[in-house]
């Protein structure tokens, strides 16, 4: 059948017509399509024309191994951009898909994996895309990027409806000094704001979870002797900021590690994020003392 009931042209001679009038000799398209193909070579011959070169390539699966679905699941690259995600990142990792250059290489600018590629050389069973390993593609664009390029691809969720902070409150300087420090952490770029937005906060964000994990029995005893301490430190310096926290961990029989976690916390917010002693330079002294101050209070309020 070549026509519908009311005349107009099925898929099949749709699309060898449109092929023909485009002057199409090669076509590379879904396996989906493959049974499709005898009719459309059939259909090509009886128009009195030379069938195209088919090639049918493997689809593309979610980690369930179902066939990626736009409307099961996020296929829209835009949706990818709105993350974070680089587009080379996104273009490297899509060439893989199915393929690879014959070695262990993954990582690469286009140019080189599009003289590369050859199509006999793409897999025959079903390429699973994996938003893990794209996104590891994706921290490793990010650390290549040079500092400018890489505060100029955060800039977007530096301001609203992205960032939390006031518009009025954000230091490009003091910005460009902590990016570095966030750049070889990132898997995305939207992540950026987690990272800095305690610079640019009246106060750091109220994360319950990292409140609970770091706040344990004798937080408060660390935060009032760090406080103390810090207070006298006479160069506001990251190197000097760490040799008090050892200091602080030593009386108080901890390693460093556990030491510093309601410290930071107490600063930033958060249990992970940029090196702390780094964040604490950045912030200053008085910010950090008001900061130690509230949690302290904080702290005893809930344990009275």
């Amino acid at each position: 059948m070549i026509a519908r009931g009311d005349g107009s042209p099925v898929f099949l001679i749709a699309n060898v017509v449109d092929d023909q009038d485009e002057g199409i000799t090669q076509v590379i398209r879904g396996e989906e399509h493959l049974s499709n193909t005898p009719k459309q070579q059939l259909l090509w011959e009886a128009l009195g024309a030379k069938p195209s070169v088919w090639a049918h390539l493997p689809v593309i699966v979610n980690e369930k191994r179902q066939k990626l679905s736009k409307r099961r699941d996020k296929v829209a690259l835009e949706d990818y951009l709105a993350e974070g995600f680089l587009p080379e990142a996104m273009v490297n990792y899509l060439m893989l898909l199915g393929w690879g250059p014959g070695d262990d290489r993954e990582i690469m600018p286009y140019e080189e994996l599009e003289q590369l590629f050859r199509i006999e050389d793409v897999n025959t069973a079903p390429a699973f895309f994996d938003v893990k390993k794209l996104m590891a593609f994706n921290g490793g664009y990010i650390r290549a990027l040079s500092p400018e390029q890489f505060a100029n691809a955060c800039a977007p969720w530096l301001v609203a409806p992205h960032a939390p902070w006031a518009p009025e409150a954000f230091d490009k300087d003091l910005f460009e000094v902590a990016a570095p420090l966030a750049q070889t952490r990132l898997a995305l770029l939207s992540e950026i704001t987690s990272y800095v937005d305690f610079l640019f906060l009246y106060e750091p964000v109220e994360d319950e979870a990292s409140w609970n994990k770091a706040m344990k029995v004798g937080a408060g005893d660390i935060l009032t002797d760090a406080r103390a301490e810090l207070a006298t430190v006479a160069d506001w310096k990251a190197d000097d900021l760490k040799a008090v926290l050892l200091v602080v961990g030593e009386k108080h029989g901890l390693k460093l590690g556990k030491a510093q976690a309601p410290i930071r916390v107490a600063v930033t917010g958060r249990t992970v994020g940029l090196p702390l002693f780094e964040s604490m330079e950045l912030l200053g002294r008085d910010r950090v003392l008001a900061r130690l101050d509230a949690a302290a209070k904080k702290l005893a309020a809930a344990q009275a």
